[in-house]
């Protein structure tokens, strides 16, 4: 989950970040992303209106050195940042909190990943010591892998045809309306219950 800055954090978190050195746009977006672990990517759109923002009250200057314009924090703004310096604690724990929870949400991802492979693996061994016999055409067994075939074909060319439909659809400028893809989901969702109910039969 991404951290998010509530209303003037981001303003707060940026002049501490030249509190610490003068900084060019790019080297200030980076910084956003080392500190937060890549939970939080700002474009030049967000970062540099506010930037200029900080400028226009004083509480930053920016020189053109060659091709990169480089801000530094003013009087001003180190006197705002040594003011709230109890929010700007606050700000780092809660992105330190985000951080912690993406690199659970890692390992999680990351234990589940190997224990399936685990299990993968145990069940090729298996096979190969103990290879089953070859399914016969009267084997029910091979009747319902045919079936599923078939399932999974019917579900593919469905999703494909929607999907080329729909990027037809706006790659000639239409507006896909949201009722749409309510009804689209809810014809799934019937569908998949549908499903369900046939095979607890």
């Amino acid at each position: 989950m991404s951290p998010v800055f509530s209303h003037g954090d981001l303003r707060l978190y940026l002049l501490s970040l030249l509190d610490e050195a003068p900084r060019h746009g790019y080297d200030i977006m980076q910084a956003l992303a080392d500190r937060t672990g890549g939970t939080y990517t700002p474009s030049a759109g967000t970062i540099y209106p506010r930037l200029s923002k900080l400028e226009d009250d004083g509480l930053v200057t920016k020189t053109v050195d060659g091709r990169k314009t480089v801000y530094e924090i003013t009087d001003a703004g180190r006197a705002e940042v040594a003011s709230r310096s109890g929010d700007l604690e606050g700000i780092q724990a809660g992105l330190a909190d985000s951080v912690r929870l993406i690199a659970d949400e890692v390992r999680g991802s990351v234990r589940e990943a190997m224990k399936s492979l685990r299990a993968d693996l145990a069940s090729a061994r298996d096979q190969q010591q103990d290879p089953p016999a070859p399914a016969r055409a009267d084997d029910p067994r091979f009747a319902g892998r045919e079936q599923l075939h078939r399932a999974d074909v019917a579900i593919n060319a469905f999703r494909a045809r929607v999907r080329s439909d729909l990027r037809l659809f706006t790659a000639g400028g239409g507006v896909i309306e949201a009722d749409v893809v309510d009804r689209l989901t809810a014809a799934l969702d019937e569908a998949g219950r549908e499903v369900t109910r046939a095979l607890q039969r």
